[in-house]
């Protein structure tokens, strides 16, 4: 499974779970009789695989977001660069105009134009010809447009000259200054090395929710392999086959393929054979979690849904129960709060080999 794709199937478990089971006839998940369908393994002693170092934050990554970031905030008033000469590499905003015989010629003016030193995106010699020039000075480039010229034909070959102010340089991650990022306004960032910090923290986190994703998926699929399933119910299965093929629309439309495409791409798989695969991989996840919620007492009864619904809402934000239930069911809402502590639960009771 390629790295975009792998929190597809968590997704779709957790949707399932919420999506509840329609019934045993039209019963929810909490109450059917799971053990009919399922014999739990040793869940006690779930083995799986990690990395020996799986939190990490990589460095370019954390440069390219700090400058992405600061970038956001240079504007031509405030942290553009004009106290050094222009040098390859740079992104300079400039001012042109172009004549031929003394006269401007079509296409050839522009202001505020960025161009990169050195990316070859304009006529031979021009950039080059802004290399050592200050922000603020004018220069003359005598310059000849190269032949054949298909922009415009009629300039092939002819000689011009090109007027060009240079107005600023766009920093690089070398020019950035703290006075930008104390204008940001994040709270307790005023430094370029307070914001590169706070860019580490924010990797971090993510890094780390990945992490635990991960941690979450290999646990649950170990408990799914020590089990044990009868014929799954046509009901479940038919649940879960409608929620997954729902979320690998959304997830394939995120990354502006087809499902076709991404069935095919990221699992090498029909969309048919996805949907078959993981429609029996949740089934079996949700009977599995089920029964152990039932075992060791995990389930969620109706006063503890209602107190875990009125702590979400307000954590939320929402200004009742109801506002957080919107179109949601009470089972949805307690078939996730179950999965929730089941999860927990096995996380606390699995071991841990590390791949070398």
């Amino acid at each position: 499974m390629k790295k975009k794709a792998a929190g597809l199937l968590a997704a779709t478990f957790a949707a399932v779970l919420l999506a509840g089971c329609g019934g045993e006839v039209n019963k929810p998940l909490s109450q059917m009789d799971v053990d009919k369908y399922v014999t739990l393994g040793d869940y006690n002693n779930l083995t799986i695989n990690v990395l020996p170092d799986p939190i990490q934050v990589d460095e370019a990554q954390l440069e390219q977001l700090v400058y992405n970031v600061y970038s956001g905030y240079v504007t031509p008033e405030s942290g553009v660069v004009t106290d050094r000469t222009v040098e390859i590499g740079d992104t300079v905003n400039i001012d042109y105009e172009g004549k031929q015989d003394g006269v401007a010629f079509a296409g050839g003016t522009a202001q505020g134009y960025f161009v990169t030193i050195g990316s070859g995106g304009l006529i031979e010699g021009f950039e080059e010809g802004l290399i050592g020039v200050m922000p603020g000075e004018t220069v003359d480039l005598n310059l000849t447009f190269p032949d054949p010229y298909s922009p415009n034909p009629d300039l092939a070959g002819q000689a011009v000259v090109f007027t060009v102010t240079v107005n600023y340089i766009f920093p690089t991650p070398e020019d950035m200054r703290d006075e930008v990022v104390a204008g940001m306004e994040i709270e307790d960032v005023n430094t370029v090395e307070e914001l590169r910090q706070f860019a580490y923290e924010y990797l971090y986190k993510i890094a780390q929710q990945d992490y635990n994703l991960t941690l979450e998926n290999a646990v649950v699929g170990a408990l799914v392999d020590c089990c044990e399933f009868e014929e799954l119910p046509k009901f479940l299965l038919e649940e879960s086959r409608k929620t997954f093929t729902a979320n690998l629309e959304n997830t394939a439309a995120y990354y502006r393929y087809t499902p076709e495409e991404y069935a095919a791409y990221y699992h090498g798989m029909s969309v048919e054979e996805l949907i078959d695969a993981y429609a029996s991989e949740g089934a079996k996840q949700n009977l599995a979690m089920q029964a152990i919620a039932n075992k060791e007492g995990l389930a969620v009864d109706d006063e503890e849904l209602q107190t875990l619904l009125e702590e979400a809402a307000v954590n939320a934000g929402y200004e009742s129960v109801d506002a957080l239930l919107g179109e949601v069911s009470l089972e949805e809402f307690r078939n996730y709060f179950m999965f929730e502590r089941v999860v927990d639960f096995l996380l606390e009771t699995h071991h841990l080999e590390k791949i070398n």
